[in-house]
């Protein structure tokens, strides 16, 4: 029978105190006097400034990786062939407003230039191999939000336009394109970084296997921006996640009656963990990617209540020993 998550809402406002509160919270500073800074360029306004294919190859050269891994500059015949897109592309009357738009929303960048360098002075901090990569901002005409690897980061700002924007990235359902708003964008950079350090193991293959790997990279990504609203982390609203605590008995004991945990069809841990509007399979009140949510919850208990440090808990591998040894219980009501 299945049961709403959200008709409980308004006896269950206790549970904000479950959540993550990230109220007058204060980051470390100590972790803050890491010796470490980032300056982004935006290349998105050298690339539309640029007026002739001269000046274009000469911002090939200034930034060989960008070239190589943003703009594919090596499936082109010649640098100067992919030059000449690029200044057509930048005459385009739909691309220039949008390039304006960005400008308008992003006139500048110095708080998310400052909250990426505070993330990546955590990062430092608990991971002294992490390297800073070079960071770029970028219009992209909505064909990549954010890109990185080991050297370089680029975001894709008009991806983060506001919510209710008249420019929305195309082909994308509205339960995922809420969640490309500017609240969003350090949270997903550290989220992706969080894979690097992610030693779980998925040759498993299972639904838990799925759960853990997602939890950890959470559990990660909270403990990188501990003043950060869960929201903005796992992609739920506040009433969601409140529901979801609301409901954490019911949860737990569908994933326990279903026999959920080492389930290895594909098609039915996606239910549970993939991209959806929700999960059905409990509630249509129930938001997707409800194994994801489960599986944070069931990380932060394995870490807080064995006193593992961080990198400890990215580098265990077995999904099994967390699951058993974290003492999961669904909080009482």
């Amino acid at each position: 029978m299945r049961k709403s998550l959200l008709i409980t809402l308004l006896l269950t406002l206790a549970l904000f105190s479950c959540k993550k509160s990230t109220e007058d919270c204060q980051l470390d500073e100590d972790i803050l006097s890491v010796d470490l800074s980032v300056e982004i360029e935006r290349l998105e306004d050298a690339f539309f400034q640029a007026k002739d294919q001269e000046s274009i190859l000469r911002l090939f050269e200034a930034h060989p990786l960008f070239a190589e891994r943003m703009l594919f500059l090596d499936s082109y015949s010649s640098p100067e062939e992919l030059a000449d897109e690029i200044l057509m592309a930048n005459q385009d009357t739909l691309m220039l407003e949008l390039y304006d738009e960005v400008k308008a929303h992003y006139p500048d960048i110095v708080e998310l230039e400052k909250d990426l360098e505070n993330a990546f002075k955590y990062i430092q901090y608990y991971f002294p191999e992490f390297k800073v990569p070079t960071v770029y901002t970028f219009v992209s005409g909505f064909s990549s939000d954010i890109y990185l690897d080991e050297e370089i980061l680029v975001i894709g700002l008009d991806y983060f336009l506001p919510f209710e924007h008249r420019f929305q990235p195309p082909d994308i359902p509205q339960y995922i394109s809420k969640r490309y708003q500017k609240e969003y964008i350090v949270p997903t950079v550290v989220t992706a970084i969080s894979s690097v350090f992610n030693k779980t193991n998925l040759r498993e293959s299972t639904l838990l296997a799925e759960m853990i790997f997602y939890g950890k990279a959470y559990h990660f990504t909270k403990s990188i921006l501990p003043c950060t609203s869960d929201q903005y982390i796992i992609g739920y609203t506040e009433d969601e996640i409140v529901a979801c605590f609301a409901n954490e008995d019911f949860i737990w004991a569908h994933f326990v009656e279903e026999d959920l945990f080492f389930e290895t069809n594909p098609f039915e841990i996606r239910k549970y963990t993939g991209e959806a509007p929700s999960t059905d399979e409990i509630s249509p009140d129930a938001p997707g990617r409800i194994g994801r949510w489960l599986g944070w919850n069931i990380v932060d208990d394995y870490r807080f209540n064995n006193s593992f440090s961080l990198p400890e808990l990215m580098m265990e591998t077995n999904t099994d020993k967390i699951f058993r040894q974290s003492g999961y219980k669904p909080r009482p009501q």
